[in-house]
């Protein structure tokens, strides 16, 4: 869903858009009005333009005032409309209606203001004019992002992966729920798991272990959001349920089995409208707000520009690998672990020796970092230009493909290797709650100085934890300057 400030800020692109374009187009239409051409119509011309009126339009300046009562008008009228909702579940009416009479509103109260001041020095053909191309524009692009998202829902874009658990009882009455009344493309049944003791309900809902082992699939398997059937006997692990998707960032809604036995749930309206059930739903925190949004375009417009910036750079790099290593490729796909336990596959520039991952072995007795995470300052697998590219973080900047591609932020918590992910602890994995960075507060901390990998987590929580946009860009400041003293690896 498009965050509902970030509509606000188009619209009024948009109305701008409309506006200079009525001011630079009345010359043209008044013309084609004329005698004689397409758009002649007897008395017309009079009666759109007061009598004192030379032809000319005053300067841009100085009717800027109807921009912004128009602006403020037709805000609020989509707002009053409920314009601003999910536009793929609005139908093409819904979105026309509105983007027509919003305008129209803005024009009415700038006809009593006019009037109020006894103002004829204004073309009322631009006023109209104005109006025609506001409704065209604020309908149009609403009704193109309308298709664009109807599009990718048919392909299961934002097809949400769900995970069911409870009693068997609750299970095979919620598994029939989904087949029968929620669509695939927007809710995507993962697994079910079961209360100890108790088999998997049959059909085409495979098993992924029972209700106690929540906690460990946050970690390895794709998840958005967790279904708990609260049965009406024992429910003790609703509460490690609780607290093992409250870590991870994970929506939890908790349904209690007595309303789906009474067959109550189908005739309900629930105020939790995804599934129309009767559920107790805690949402993550604010990480799941408007402004990851505006943190993704950052990161989008970002990384895109410095990916355009620093193309010569890369070019330089790729030519001083293979010059210097010619049988080892320009970049080391980089497999790792995501948000929620999503695997992905990023870039750097290959800086070490072509078996410097079985080499590895051989070197953990002088790890000289605590934990699953191995490092060593000097690492006899990296290369003499290796060593250059990392005192100066130049091998990280691959990553910001990752970035641009949405599968990394440029700030957030270091992804984990699949391996390392198995010795964390349960308070380690929170880190994967969020997207993952190229940087935080352990590249600005001086993570060369780290060797405790808990120290590393606890910098990575507490980013999660007092996260803003303004955090990232200070964080970002703070990168350039590690970066540019040579201070970062």
């Amino acid at each position: 869903m498009i965050p509902r400030r970030f509509l606000w800020l188009v619209d009024a692109a948009a109305l701008w858009l409309a506006f200079w374009g009525a001011y630079y187009l009345l010359p043209f239409l008044r013309v084609w009005m004329e005698p004689g051409n397409l758009l002649y119509y007897p008395g017309i011309l009079t009666r759109l333009s007061p009598a004192a009126w030379s032809g000319d339009l005053p300067e841009l300046r100085n009717i800027f005032w109807i921009y912004l009562i128009v602006l403020a008008v037709t805000l609020l009228v989509l707002l009053m409309f409920r314009d601003y909702g999910r536009l793929m579940h609005q139908s093409r009416t819904r979105i026309i209606v509105p983007s027509m009479l919003a305008p129209l509103a803005g024009i009415s109260l700038v006809a009593l203001v006019s009037f109020a001041l006894k103002s004829a020095e204004w073309s009322r053909l631009f006023v109209a004019l104005f109006m025609l191309l506001s409704g065209l524009i604020l309908s149009g692009y609403r009704l193109l992002l309308r298709h664009v998202f109807l599009l990718r829902k048919r392909s299961g874009v934002y097809a949400r992966n769900v995970v069911l658990m409870g009693a068997h009882s609750g299970l095979d009455w919620m598994i029939r729920y989904f087949q029968e009344s929620i669509s695939p493309q927007e809710f995507r049944l993962l697994g079910q798991l079961c209360l100890r003791g108790e088999a998997a309900v049959g059909g085409n809902v495979p098993c992924l272990g029972n209700v106690l082992e929540l906690g460990d699939l946050l970690i390895h398997r794709p998840i958005h959001e967790v279904i708990a059937i609260q049965p009406m006997t024992e429910s003790a692990w609703i509460e490690d349920a609780i607290q093992a998707c409250e870590a991870m960032g994970v929506l939890l809604r908790i349904v209690p089995e007595v309303l789906l036995r009474e067959q109550r749930v189908l005739k309900a309206h629930s105020p939790f409208a995804a599934h129309n059930l009767p559920a107790i739903v805690l949402a993550p925190p604010h990480w799941d707000s408007d402004a990851m949004f505006v943190k993704r375009i950052f990161d989008l417009l970002v990384s895109g520009i410095l990916l355009i910036l620093l193309s010569p750079l890369f070019l330089f790099v790729a030519v001083a690998i293979k010059l210097t290593t010619p049988q080892l490729p320009v970049f080391y796909p980089w497999r790792v672990v995501g948000q929620k336990g999503l695997e992905f596959t990023g870039y750097k520039f290959t800086t070490m020796v072509p078996d410097a991952d079985e080499r590895k072995a051989d070197l953990h007795a002088q790890n000289e970092m605590s934990g699953p995470v191995f490092k060593i300052k000097q690492d006899p697998r990296v290369l003499p230009l290796g060593r250059f590219l990392r005192k100066f973080s130049i091998n990280e900047l691959p990553q910001l493909w990752s970035v641009f591609k949405g599968d990394m932020s440029l700030v957030g918590p270091r992804p984990a290797f699949r391996h390392e992910l198995e010795r964390y602890e349960f308070w380690h994995k929170r880190k994967l709650s969020v997207r993952p960075g190229i940087t935080c507060l352990w590249q600005i901390r001086g993570r060369n100085q780290i060797t405790n990998f808990d120290d590393w987590v606890r910098m990575d929580l507490e980013y999660i934890d007092n996260w803003s946009l303004w955090l990232d860009i200070k964080i970002l400041v703070r990168t350039a300057w590690v970066v540019i003293a040579g201070t970062g690896s």
